[in-house]
């Protein structure tokens, strides 16, 4: 257990930030997988520039790869693309 205020306030810290990012990991891995559960183009056109948006948060963010976001999003646009 920790001594120092400091050390308790960062862990204080840290199981915030872990809550937020999980929110926020969980939130777009739902939006990814309803957008890939879309069969009507005009709706997925319409949802793709938010996923992405959120997937670029999380990039920011570090709670995902930057890498990871853009394997994403190319993969989601492929399956927006192939919609008819």
């Amino acid at each position: 257990m920790a001594h120092h205020q400091s050390a308790k306030k960062r862990i204080r810290q840290i199981e915030a930030r872990r809550l937020h990012n999980k929110f926020y990991a969980r939130t777009s891995r739902n939006a990814v997988r309803a957008l890939r559960a879309m069969s009507v183009k005009s709706e997925a056109q319409e949802m793709l520039p938010k996923v992405a948006k959120m997937l670029d948060k999380l990039a920011k963010k570090n709670v995902i790869h930057a890498n990871k976001a853009a394997n994403l999003k190319s993969s989601l646009t492929k399956h927006v693309n192939q919609l008819s």
